[in-house]
């Protein structure tokens, strides 16, 4: 390639960056626009984080990780570095995570204000052509950053909510749609070696994080997969049939859990068991939808319970195969931002990406040969290679151009207040 050729090139990348750059960061806005000052302060929990920490934390990675680079740039506020630093150590200090509900200032005002400028000074760069090939990539990252930014902050708000026992709905005006659910089928897969993971980028064609690479063969046994995930009467059935006091189908870990917190069903379950919380407030349970809300340990407890078990990350991805996200899949683009039952044909997978997240019986950890990121952005994936667990196919609250086969978030087994589900696997002879 010419270097007329390479600039060109260079050019039109940038030009689609920008329009995406705006269409992300006016989502984030959008999804912020419901909640009040009180709403948007509050921190539920040390996992959770105030909705304009994660407006100001997204913005705060521009202009650390972009604005910053350039020559000159002095930033909106020194002080704020300190406050909206995630865990990047190498960067600097970094203000508590569990306290950061203690936030009052800036203002909620104030964090819009500093998103406005910073879009601004993103802007001007944009149109004056000032990033480099290098800096470009970063953008990237800092897109795909905020879109996981984005779910955080539906289902951190979602946790405080449910605190609230004014049971506060985050919108009243979601699409909300039912349908039945398929009978429960089985996908046969044979004996294979097949290839995992995305290549590395910069360099492959579709951007992956660094987690997802390289690329990579691992056999596969013959096993089945579950043609969609659990339902919510399925897993009602467990609950009646004792799955929560019945101690052979729990992990060790897990049953101190349960007894500890005193788990009898799903996260955000009336105590009724015919109605949930949701972000669109308390709702009449959806016996066709999938389950969620449930921690590692209750979806290893049910697929124990069923008579098999969870699929690792590798068959979930051998099964998904090419399928990519399409607009059929419950992302947050619906506007549901709840799970749904299926809406297609029965044949095949269903409900493969959006609705839930789907545990897997993997341990997060590094592919053979993972190499992180570079500098400071090394920090984002590979550091929390320890005691997590591997997740797949994303939720209604994810962004469908976010996902892709070879994604993976991970969580700790306790954790719940995520969009996450099951689907069951079965080995074959």
């Amino acid at each position: 390639m010419s270097l007329l050729d390479a600039t060109a090139a260079s050019a039109s990348t940038a030009a689609v960056l920008a329009e995406r750059y705006r269409h992300v960061r006016s989502r984030s806005t959008a999804l912020a626009a419901p909640l009040s000052a009180e709403d948007a302060t509050v921190q539920s929990m040390p996992d959770a984080s105030p909705s304009k920490w994660h407006l100001a934390h997204t913005t705060w990675f521009f202009e650390q990780f972009v604005l910053a680079t350039q020559p000159g740039y002095r930033v909106v506020d020194e002080r704020w570095g300190l406050l909206f630093n995630s865990y990047y150590q190498s960067v600097g200090p970094i203000h508590a995570r569990p306290h950061r509900g203690l936030l009052t200032r800036p203002t909620l005002d104030e964090v819009r204000a500093f998103r406005d400028e910073i879009d601004a000074r993103m802007q001007r760069a944009f149109e004056r052509g000032g990033f480099d090939e290098l800096t470009l990539h970063t953008i990237e990252i800092g897109l795909h950053h905020e879109q996981q930014h984005q779910e955080l902050l539906l289902t951190d708000i979602k946790h405080a909510f449910a605190h609230n026992p004014l049971r506060p709905a985050y919108r009243d005006d979601l699409v909300h749609m039912r349908a039945r659910a398929t009978p429960l089928d089985w996908q046969r897969y044979d004996e294979a070696v097949v290839e995992i993971g995305a290549p590395h980028w910069p360099g492959g064609a579709q951007f992956a994080y660094d987690n997802e690479s390289p690329r990579h063969r691992m056999l596969s046994l013959p096993f089945a997969l579950a043609n969609r995930p659990v339902t919510n009467a399925e897993y009602r059935q467990f609950i009646d049939e004792g799955g929560y006091t019945t101690v052979s189908l729990w992990l060790s870990a897990a049953w101190a859990r349960i007894q500890d917190e005193r788990w009898t069903r799903p996260l955000y379950w009336d105590e009724d068991l015919e109605r949930e919380f949701t972000l669109g407030g308390m709702r009449e349970l959806d016996p066709h939808a999938p389950v969620s809300h449930l921690s590692y340990y209750e979806a290893d407890a049910f697929a124990r319970w069923a008579g098999a078990r969870l699929p690792t990350e590798f068959e979930w991805e051998r099964a998904a195969g090419s399928r990519v996200p399409s607009p059929a899949d419950n992302f947050v683009e619906r506007d549901a931002l709840h799970p749904q039952g299926a809406t297609g044909a029965g044949d095949g997978l269903q409900q493969l990406y959006g609705d839930v997240w789907e545990w897997t019986s993997s341990a997060y950890t590094a592919y053979p040969g993972f190499k992180p990121w570079p500098g400071s952005l090394g920090e984002y994936n590979g550091k929390f290679m320890c005691g997590q667990w591997v997740l797949r196919g994303g939720s209604c609250a994810s962004a469908r151009d976010h996902l892709r086969a070879s994604y993976r978030t991970f969580f700790f087994p306790p954790d719940r207040w995520q969009f996450s589900g099951l689907r069951l696997a079965k080995d074959l002879a």
